[in-house]
């Protein structure tokens, strides 16, 4: 039988148990499938192992991303829609900028190490390091606080 995990203490009041635990599940057999697919194998590539490391993530989060210290809209979890974000197009995927999302703190790693962030700060982040994303950042904002946007 599958372990329950505690629901992180931010969690309660603002969305379910089972809620929680379906999000859990669909994040690790993502990451799972994403890191089979290039070309992760083993014993440290499977769905209980990636559920703790992910569950781990959320309770270190603090219910904030990772990068930006921003709180995170867990309401959303579960709640995107495909079909209406491609009727809706970025109008709809704007709604969920801060939707909880799972950051690899290290793709290459080779156990599972997760960082939870916002879906925006994932996506502007993509496949970069921590550091490498940081750098990019400073790229970014010395660029506009010289004028040249």
């Amino acid at each position: 039988m599958p372990r329950k995990h505690t629901m992180p203490p931010f969690l309660v009041g603002i969305t379910e148990p089972e809620a929680y635990e379906r999000w859990l599940h669909r994040k690790a057999a993502a990451h799972v499938r994403r890191d089979r697919e290039r070309g992760r194998t083993g014993p440290t590539v499977t769905g209980s192992l990636y559920k703790e490391a992910i569950h781990a993530a959320c309770l270190l989060s603090g219910g904030l991303d990772a990068y930006t210290g921003e709180q995170l809209h867990w309401h959303l979890i579960s709640k995107y829609d495909n079909d209406q974000s491609k009727s809706g197009r970025h109008s709809y995927k704007n709604q969920f900028a801060m939707l909880p999302s799972v950051d690899h703190i290290d793709a290459g790693a080779s156990e599972a190490s997760f960082r939870i962030c916002a879906w925006r700060t994932n996506d502007a982040k993509n496949d970069l390091s921590p550091a490498a994303f940081v750098d990019l950042c400073r790229l970014v904002v010395n660029h506009a606080d010289a004028g040249c946007q």
